[in-house]
């Protein structure tokens, strides 16, 4: 299938407009370039019923997260996403996804708990990981107190984020911390081979290879081990007895073979899982919010099926 027309142009304009890539300027511009371009293309104004700014103690100094309440939605316990957001470990935070997570609420009714994580290069792998599950951990051991039914706890990101959602579905399992679902839009699931899809769309297509590798350096410190699981969870030997799966793909995203592999190992192992490989766009076409109708149809379905999958 052909790209689709309308991501075409987005990708055009990008050209045309040039400018350094992010490994050139370095993670500080480049947070600022990605907070620019996400304010501008993201959601505007969805309103929620509540929002409320929290932090998670730990040693390092806390884990800032907010809590996201959909319109209609009061005191009554509800069931949780807790989402973690993309941008390879390096750029993002609770408000370029502030948009994107108040939607995710609305539309699956349900509370959406955003966690800023740690990013590289300042603060190296296992930073993220340590934040991602003590922000999970957190919020099932307090879940009353937030307003969330200890009972009916998901996990979900994008891109990087949707690494740390199935690598944290992984370790809530080991840890015996129940989850419904897992949401994993465009998730990296391996760091290291050099998959078709890595080959076909390195350049041009809004993530390319030369970015990711800048992620990956600026995340992982040298000599780290891209086999272990807390990594690459699709390097996990044992995927059994995992939370159902939602896996959104785009077809001319660098990362759809490893997603699409992470699905194919997760059914293999008696996980349900989901696919939506949306086959005419790119990675992470759910931000383009504003030029882009497929891009709230595509968010929406993956908080309307994740909401399926709650415990009822």
């Amino acid at each position: 299938m052909a790209l689709d027309p309308l991501v075409k142009g987005f990708l055009d304009q990008m050209k045309a407009a040039g400018g350094p890539k992010m490994s050139e300027i370095g993670a500080p511009a480049a947070r600022e370039v990605f907070n620019q371009m996400m304010q501008a293309l993201g959601p505007k104004d969805v309103p929620v019923g509540k929002t409320e700014n929290r932090t998670v103690p730990t040693a390092t100094g806390g884990v800032p997260i907010r809590v996201y309440t959909p319109v209609g939605g009061g005191r009554d316990l509800m069931p949780a996403l807790v989402y973690f957001h993309g941008g390879g470990w390096v750029i993002g935070n609770l408000e370029t996804h502030d948009g994107l997570c108040r939607l995710m609420a609305n539309e699956g009714n349900f509370r959406v708990i955003a966690v800023d994580y740690r990013l590289g290069p300042e603060h190296k792998y296992p930073a993220a990981y340590d934040d991602a599950m003590a922000a999970l951990s957190w919020v099932a051991a307090n879940a009353a107190d937030i307003g969330v039914d200890a009972n009916r706890i998901a996990v979900g990101g994008d891109s990087a984020g949707g690494a740390l959602a199935a690598i944290c579905a992984q370790q809530a399992k080991a840890k015996g911390i129940p989850l419904d679902a897992q949401m994993l839009l465009f998730p990296v699931t391996q760091i290291g081979e050099i998959t078709g899809s890595l080959k076909e769309f390195a350049v041009g297509y809004f993530l390319e290879k030369e970015t990711l590798d800048w992620f990956y350096e600026s995340y992982l410190p040298a000599g780290a081990d891209k086999s272990d699981p807390r990594i690459s969870p699709l390097r996990a030997k044992d995927l059994s007895g995992l939370p159902p799966a939602y896996i959104m793909l785009g077809g001319f995203d660098p990362l759809h073979d490893e997603g699409m592999q992470y699905a194919d190992k997760l059914r293999a192992a008696g996980v349900p899982v989901t696919v939506a490989d949306h086959s005419d766009m790119v990675h992470c076409f759910v931000y383009l919010q504003a030029i882009l109708p497929q891009a709230h149809e595509a968010l929406a379905a993956a908080a309307k099926a994740v909401a399926k999958m709650f415990s009822a």
